[in-house]
């Protein structure tokens, strides 16, 4: 059986997905950053598909323009923001970035005239169709950069790289429509998230295996020696005091006074809100090495975009992951 136009769309938005992630994924373990060159490659066939996608769909160019202001406003992280002082000046890259701002403005502002007669709300519902459908189906792109980049700003999402790729994910798959879903939950229920959201929250649910494999490991290898450990083992792991510099891990163990003058080791149960300078770190590691201890309770830095790679083709096979929750508890 040949493929669908949407199918083909779809199947090529998973690759470039998996692509694209995976190499960031990789990076982001490694070098735990992931630079603004990656995403100005990627955004590249992600722009693409989704002009083959608008093209197939006969979209107006209201609709195209609207595309292109969610990709400029996504491109703010990446790029920055030209100001009016900048443009004044005659650079020649502020100005055009303003002329593409301002022509995606147009855009927006003539399709939601013209398809005012159709509210955000039924395209949602799933009441709309047609170039209205399309139209306010783009728009809501905005919104998901909007939250995304509210939620970096507001350290909801701690890294660069994560909202970055979130968004990213936002211009690869505005949709649901052309994903090659083999069963569709979110037919079922009245409202699904963007498959943006939906990634972060696949993402949270590998989230919540990381306690049991830190369970095992730790009862495996015989990290666990008292009670006091078992505050310890489902969030953290032990490490060679050698080890800890060159590792990307939080130092949980550090000493501390006890009433009587002597000094003891202590085991903090959360990471410091502020990663510490290599300066001080090294001053703590020195600090345990001269009490005699060899091996610390450490946490480690995991990267987000780690665990967004390998969530993606469940996600792309059976879409949003509230849906299927929505669904097997009947709601």
């Amino acid at each position: 059986m040949a493929l669908t136009t949407e199918e083909v769309l779809g199947w090529s938005r998973v690759g470039v997905l998996l692509l694209g992630m995976g190499w960031a994924a990789w990076m982001d373990h490694k070098e735990r950053k992931v630079s603004n060159n990656h995403w100005l490659v990627w955004v590249k066939p992600a722009i693409f598909i989704w002009c083959l996608e608008l093209l197939a769909r006969e979209a107006d160019w209201t609709i195209y323009l609207t595309a292109s202001a969610v990709i400029a406003y996504a491109s703010v992280a990446i790029i920055g923001r030209p100001t009016i002082k900048d443009v004044l000046r005659g650079n020649r890259l502020d100005i055009l970035v303003s002329v593409w701002y301002l022509a995606s403005f147009i855009g927006v502002i003539v399709g939601m005239s013209k398809y005012s007669d159709v509210s955000l709300l039924d395209v949602l519902l799933g009441e709309s169709t047609g170039m209205a459908a399309l139209y306010w189906t783009t728009l809501s792109g905005l919104v998901v950069i909007f939250v995304i980049d509210f939620g970096w700003r507001l350290r909801l999402i701690h890294g660069g790289a994560d909202a970055k790729a979130l968004m990213w994910v936002a211009i690869l798959i505005p949709n649901w429509s052309t994903m090659p879903l083999i069963y569709d939950y979110g037919s079922e229920v009245a409202l699904q998230l963007p498959p943006a959201i939906s990634l972060l929250m696949w993402g949270g649910l590998s989230f919540l295996l990381i306690p049991f494999f830190l369970m095992g490991k730790n009862i495996i290898q015989g990290h666990v020696k008292s009670a006091g450990d078992l505050r310890m083992f489902w969030h953290s792991t032990v490490m060679s005091l050698d080890n800890v510099q060159t590792s990307h891990v939080w130092l949980l163990t550090s000493m501390i006074e006890m009433p009587n003058g002597e000094f003891k080791p202590y085991n903090k149960t959360r990471a410091p809100r502020r990663t510490p300078t290599e300066e001080k770190l090294a001053q703590q590691i020195e600090e345990l090495r001269s009490n005699g201890i060899d091996e610390v309770w450490v946490s480690y830095k995991l990267p987000l975009l780690v665990f967004l790679f390998p969530v993606i083709l469940p996600m792309a096979l059976l879409g949003d992951i509230t849906a299927i929750i929505l669904s097997i508890a009947g709601l």
